[in-house]
This record gives C-alpha cells, sequence and structure tokens, in this order.
C-alpha cells in the first residue's frame, strides 16, 4: 500500500485542475483541453509507476491534434508545458527527411529539446516535443510527382522515420542543432518519458465516404475526430498512427471566441497594448464593435487567432505613433478605426 501510496504522491495534480489551469489561458476548445489534461496526467502515473519498478504495461499517451489555422495547436501544447513545468521543444514536419537526405533527421527533434534545457540529459529526458504540420508528411501518391522516383523522402520515409522515437528508449541526438551533420557531436537521451504531440490542419481529410469531416465540412460545429481508416486513407502508416492513440479535433474559432482572445486569457492582447499605452500616460480602450469588427477581419483573412496580432498592430499604428505627445488623454478604438486602417494598409 505504501508504493501506491508513494506512486500516486502527485495527486495534486489532477485533469480538472490541469484544465482549470489551461482554461486560464485557452478561450474555448474545451473538448481538446478536456484531453490534453488526461493524456498528461496519465502520462505522469504512468513515468511514475515505471519509478517505482513497474512493468512496462502501460503505453505512453503521445497526442494528435487535429484543426484549422490559428486554432490554437501549438498554444495549447507549449502551455501544457509550462503548466507541468517540462521543458518544450517545438518543431516543423516538414523540415524532416528521411535519414541519408539533405535536411533534418527526426533525431534533431530530441536535439531540440535538449538545447531547450541547456544540455541538461535528466531534463529533457521528461520533456514534450511538439511537432506541427505533421500532416504535410502524408505519403504521396505518386514517386514521380515529387521527383523522388521510387522514395517519398517528404512523406513516407519521414514517418518510417519517426516510428523510431514516438516509443523509443535509448538514442544518440546531436549536441549541436545548428550542425546537426556533425555525426561525432552525439549524446545519449532515454526518450521513454518524453511526450509527443503532433498536430496539423489535415486539408480535405474525409470519412471514407468522401464527406469531409469536423471544420472542412458544411457543418463546422459538429467536429467528428477522424477515424484510423480516414487516417490511413489520407496517407498515414498504420504503425504510425499506432503511436499516437491520443486525438483530438479541435473547433474553428467564432467571432466571439475571438474577441474573448483578445480580451480575457492571462496573456490576452488588448490589456497588453493598454499597458503599453499606460506608459505613455494614455487610456486606451476599445468598443464592443470595434473588437468585433476586429475578429471579422481575423476570420476573413482564414488564419484564426493568429491573425489577431498583425491587425492590432494596424489598428494602433496611429496611436503608438503619437504616444507620448497624446499623455493624459483617453482613446476609444472603434469600428471606423478598424475598418480606415485595415482599408490603408490592404
Amino acid at each position: 500500500m505504501k508504493e501506491k501510496r508513494d506512486i500516486y504522491r502527485f495527486l495534486h495534480v489532477t485533469p480538472r485542475r490541469l484544465y482549470e489551469q489551461l482554461d486560464q489561458y485557452v478561450i474555448g476548445q474545451k473538448h481538446a483541453k478536456e484531453v490534453l489534461a488526461i493524456a498528461a496526467y496519465n502520462h505522469l502515473k504512468r513515468i511514475e509507476y515505471l519509478k517505482f519498478g513497474g512493468e512496462v504495461s502501460i503505453r505512453k499517451s503521445n497526442v494528435l491534434m487535429i484543426g484549422p489555422s490559428g486554432s490554437g495547436k501549438t498554444y495549447l501544447a507549449r502551455t501544457l508545458a509550462r503548466i507541468l513545468d517540462v521543458p518544450f521543444a517545438y518543431n516543423d514536419a516538414t523540415a524532416f527527411t528521411e535519414a541519408g537526405y539533405y535536411g533534418e533527421d527526426v533525431e534533431v527533434a530530441i536535439g531540440r529539446l535538449l538545447y531547450a534545457t541547456n544540455q541538461n540529459v535528466s531534463s529533457a529526458e521528461n520533456g514534450i516535443v511538439f511537432i506541427d504540420e505533421i500532416d504535410k508528411i502524408a505519403r504521396r501518391g505518386g514517386g514521380a510527382r515529387t521527383g523522388s522516383a521510387a522514395r517519398d523522402i517528404g512523406g513516407e520515409g519521414v514517418q518510417q522515420a519517426l516510428l523510431k522515437i514516438l516509443e523509443g528508449e535509448k538514442i544518440f541526438v546531436p549536441v549541436n542543432v545548428t550542425a546537426h551533420w556533425n555525426k561525432y557531436d552525439y549524446t545519449e537521451v532515454d526518450i521513454s518519458n518524453v511526450l509527443f504531440i503532433c498536430a496539423g490542419a489535415f486539408n480535405e481529410l474525409n470519412d471514407g465516404d468522401g464527406k469531409a469531416i469536423g471544420f472542412f465540412g458544411d457543418d463546422a460545429s459538429q467536429s467528428a475526430e477522424p477515424s484510423t481508416e480516414s487516417l490511413v486513407k489520407y496517407g498515414f502508416l498504420p504503425e504510425l498512427l499506432g503511436r499516437l492513440p491520443v486525438r483530438v479535433q479541435l473547433d474553428s474559432l467564432s467571432a466571439p471566441d475571438l474577441v474573448s482572445i483578445l480580451t480575457q486569457p492571462r496573456e490576452a492582447m488588448i490589456p497588453e497594448y493598454q499597458r503599453l499605452c499606460a506608459l505613455d500616460q494614455i487610456q486606451l480602450d476599445f468598443s464592443q464593435d470595434a473588437l468585433l469588427e476586429i475578429a471579422g477581419a481575423a476570420l476573413k483573412q482564414k488564419l484564426g487567432a493568429r491573425a489577431l496580432r498583425a491587425i492590432l498592430e494596424k489598428v494602433l499604428h496611429p496611436v503608438l505613433f503619437v504616444g507620448p505627445e497624446r499623455a493624459g488623454e483617453r482613446i476609444v478604438i472603434e469600428p471606423d478605426d478598424v475598418r480606415k486602417a485595415l482599408t490603408v494598409t490592404a
């Protein structure tokens, strides 16, 4: 009984508490936050179980996130790492190539994690590796179209290479990620407790009968998580999918969601700009209609939350330029200000 109590000594971290912490930073995506919270909690339990001599019978909770650009995939993963207080490494799957070709070997993903810890191997061995644009390495229907003859160095070959790290144990990784081709500068890292989170938009993904799934379909509010069969037809190896057992589809963000992102989370953008203006003794405010105008402009760009900061920079350019000269004033941004700024810079 003592061993069990020791194993679960971290029970102050629960899925619900992890969700509540994610909820302070991420607007919407309720289901995705719940799934990530459960996956992270189960991952922690697995690590503790193995520390106390448990049999290796609990598989890793590697995650596959599917969602449109700007829906919060990267931000969710990065925020989860911050909450868990573990190192985080971002990777773009399109940079990976099959071993022996020009580009990055998949081991560089662990090299970045090691770099994030200042070469602290023990810390890196419990980190989170995020691999974005995973949908871009779906195997292609014909090698001739890729210019790679019988090899698909940007698709199936990379998937095969990823297999060895998604559920690997000890591997040699490059110490210098900017010169990973230097085969003599490697160190051994045990990646059995590294959590992998993969993400992609998966455009044109369908359910196998030709019907688009989730935000690709006619009713974006009814997101249905894709089946293994649909992902295999999309171009993914069953073996790779088997190493990504936790899957979640993120929703497209609505205009009210984007307004909330601007104003509510701990790292909301509007309070950030208000603090900047307050340093010049300017009280900056936005009308609700102006916020909706900004959200609408972001939706038109089809970039989700990713478009918001660029839009705000354009809208606030006149204010920020003359900031010190308007000390003591109160400036309210209205819809016309937003439309004018976006028209001028269009």
